[in-house]
């Protein structure tokens, strides 16, 4: 399987570009950055650790994916638009894994999956999947009852917040609860200087030090809470789940897929 990765020397792009270098059944045959990065023309697998590969980073979306079966994007939302483009120009699969999306993005991914196959994830761990759905399941049998807090940690330097996984929480737990996260979601407590509305689902984002991600949620009752929680110790877990997701992907009709799919689980399913 020959494989491209988008944002290539990032924190995740050079994990996936780790995984693919150490597999039996996957090539590196793109890696490309955005203009003016000072890695342009030179090896990936040597700025990933794993040696040369006779992969160049380039600052062409379109060169990296020309000949690839499917391209792993990890890189910035900024970029996304254009990565989109060149996916569908050379029907190049395309699995996803960029966070802070807004609307008019997320609108144009499930255009571009009309013309190939898109997996698309904020998370591609496949426990941070189960713990999604023992979140869900928790809701399912508690929800009603129950003040639901999410907290995410993150590295120092993440920019998007809450992050893309809690927020996949929050639309797992609405969903069962038979509402929008929008209609229900608490961001800024502060500005809202008034007691905790029944129902709502609070958010808290921490930044600190190099943490790769910790996930919690609290379901809190009168007489006793229930704490859920998913640790992330190294990113090797999101590429990973990555990888798994592009070998699945390859050869597959045009759409819009999730780890679900990826995993086997009902359709709808995160």
């Amino acid at each position: 399987m020959r494989v491209a990765v988008l944002g290539a020397t990032g924190r995740m792009g050079s994990a996936v570009v780790r995984l693919v270098a150490a597999s039996s059944d996957c090539t590196l045959t793109g890696a490309a950055v955005e203009p003016g990065h000072v890695s342009l023309g030179k090896d990936a697998g040597e700025l990933a650790a794993v040696g040369p590969l006779g992969v160049l980073i380039s600052d062409s979306a379109a060169a990296a994916v020309a000949n690839c079966d499917v391209a792993i994007d990890f890189s910035t939302a900024v970029a996304t638009d254009t990565h989109l483009a060149s996916c569908v120009a050379q029907r190049c699969a395309l699995v996803l894994g960029t966070t802070g999306l807004g609307e008019a993005q997320l609108e144009r991914i499930g255009h571009a999956s009309q013309n190939i196959p898109v997996v698309y994830g904020r998370n591609m761990s496949v426990g941070v999947l189960v713990f999604t759905e023992l979140a869900r399941l928790a809701t399912r049998l508690l929800g009603a009852e129950a003040d639901i807090e999410i907290t995410e940690t993150h590295h120092r330097n993440k920019v998007d917040a809450p992050s893309g996984t809690a927020l996949q929480l929050g639309e797992a737990i609405a969903g069962q609860l038979g509402v929008q996260l929008d209609d229900i979601a608490v961001f800024d407590r502060f500005a809202a200087r008034s007691p905790r509305r029944r129902g709502s689902i609070g958010f808290s984002s921490v930044r600190a030090g190099s943490i790769v991600g910790d996930h919690e949620v609290i379901l809190a009752l009168d007489e006793e809470v229930i704490e859920l929680r998913h640790r992330a110790l190294d990113r090797a877990t999101f590429a990973r789940g990555a990888l798994r997701a592009a070998r699945w992907v390859v050869g597959r009709a045009p759409g819009l897929y999730g780890m679900g799919d990826v995993l086997g689980l009902e359709a709808g399913t995160t």
